[in-house]
């Protein structure tokens, strides 16, 4: 039943599924066949398939299983919340979150045999209390800071913090399984900092391995270091946006450069048609003026849908097949199209299907065309998309997971 309808519907009447007004069509075969091209990229290193921010908007459970078909060895998080929904839902293969706070949900986590990271000596102590607890070894991951600045220990710090590993380990309370790290600039191949940040972590390997790590990963690339840096491959690699069909090196190629497939269609309806005169001021503070006799449509997706803000005035939309832009601003639950004041054009009716992102291939605008126009990253673009956007299953699944292991949105078609 559509969680929508009343809870209790009247008496001889059928609950029908309404209209949708937008739909976020996710092609599952897309994504597995993504992974397997990031995988021949890869070499001889695995692919974590990383699902975090719910699959970057395109539903966590689903997506994350379509990419364990797709071949990822492993699937990555940042919340332990969402590693602990994979395992409820019958993930049980390598699984590994990474961005904690001191209280976390660590007993919960070792008892279902998900991988942790350190930064910290605190994160070492709270993993190895939590194993005591539970009466299991917690499989750790050192995270070591490369040049980001933002998660891991300094170069200063990481003798100490991989000593701590060690001491759990010795114990039984942790098996330290393997060191990582983030890259700075992997969106610009061949940036020197990236070089550099090859050395700085494969010297925390070195050390580590001096103290008495017996490692059995080391992973630092992102998607566009799988795609584009091969020094950084390691054992694993760890593709977000790529495993989406996006590209991360957009100035390199799109997605079609790397093999990749978007895997997110956003499509709206138009709600109303209607002709009106030059002149005519569009939306809040008239924003977009009409510079002839033209035909608007009304479109029922804002900002509260995903669709930034900042798109104001150029937002494209392909509606009838032709590609139009924003007119005026971006609102809460809708925007307005100029669809000019062709003949072709005026047979759009109410009812007619509008494209809001897809793929370029089929002459679709892409995420990062709205990211262009919105001055952010495709990234921003997909997993932004609301709530209130039911996610539309194309594709059959492949694999025996339980029934219960579901996305958000319709259901596989």
């Amino acid at each position: 039943m559509n969680p929508r309808a009343p809870s209790v519907p009247a008496p001889a009447r059928a609950v029908t599924e309404p209209a949708l007004p937008a739909q976020a069509d996710v092609d599952l075969d897309a994504l597995r066949s993504n992974v397997r091209a990031l995988a021949e990229r890869s070499g001889r290193a695995d692919v974590m398939a990383v699902v975090k921010a719910d699959a970057y908007g395109h539903g966590l459970l689903t997506c994350a299983r379509a990419a364990r078909e797709g071949g990822a060895g492993w699937l990555g998080v940042a919340q332990l919340s969402e590693a602990l929904a994979l395992r409820a839902a019958g993930d049980t293969g390598r699984l590994m979150s990474w961005l904690h706070v001191p209280g976390d949900a660590f007993t919960d986590a070792v008892a279902g045999d998900i991988d942790l990271s350190a930064s910290g000596t605190w994160a070492v102590e709270e993993v190895a209390a939590a194993a005591r607890a539970v009466g299991r070894t917690a499989r750790l991951h050192l995270k070591i800071d490369t040049g980001l600045a933002r998660g891991g220990a300094t170069p200063a710090d990481w003798p100490e913090l991989v000593d701590a590993a060690l001491r759990a380990e010795a114990e039984g309370a942790i098996r330290l399984v393997g060191v990582w790290s983030h890259m700075v600039w992997a969106d610009v191949p061949d940036h020197p900092t990236s070089h550099r940040q090859v050395e700085v972590f494969t010297e925390a390997v070195r050390v580590s391995e001096a103290r008495g790590a017996d490692l059995e990963v080391r992973h630092l690339a992102n998607s566009a270091a799988a795609l584009t840096t091969p020094a950084a491959h390691f054992d694993l690699v760890r593709p977000g946006l790529a495993v989406y069909g996006l590209s991360p090196v957009p100035q390199v190629g799109g997605p079609d450069r790397f093999g990749l497939r978007p895997v997110m269609t956003l499509r709206g309806r138009v709600a109303l048609v209607k002709q009106v005169p030059a002149g005519t001021g569009v939306s809040y503070g008239h924003a977009y003026t009409t510079p002839r006799d033209t035909t608007l449509a009304l479109v029922p997706l804002g900002y509260a849908d995903g669709l930034p803000r900042s798109a104001e005035n150029a937002g494209p939309l392909q509606v009838a097949g032709r590609r139009h832009h924003v007119a005026g601003r971006v609102c809460m639950d809708q925007v307005v199209v100029d669809l000019g004041d062709r003949a072709d054009v005026r047979e759009v009716r109410e009812g007619d299907p509008v494209v809001v992102f897809g793929d370029a291939t089929r002459g679709e605008p892409s995420a990062q065309d709205w990211a262009d126009a919105a001055g952010t990253i495709s990234y921003e673009i997909v997993t932004r998309v609301g709530s209130r956007v039911p996610r539309v299953y194309q594709g059959s699944y492949e694999g025996s997971y339980q029934d219960s292991y579901q996305g958000t949105g319709r259901g596989a078609s």
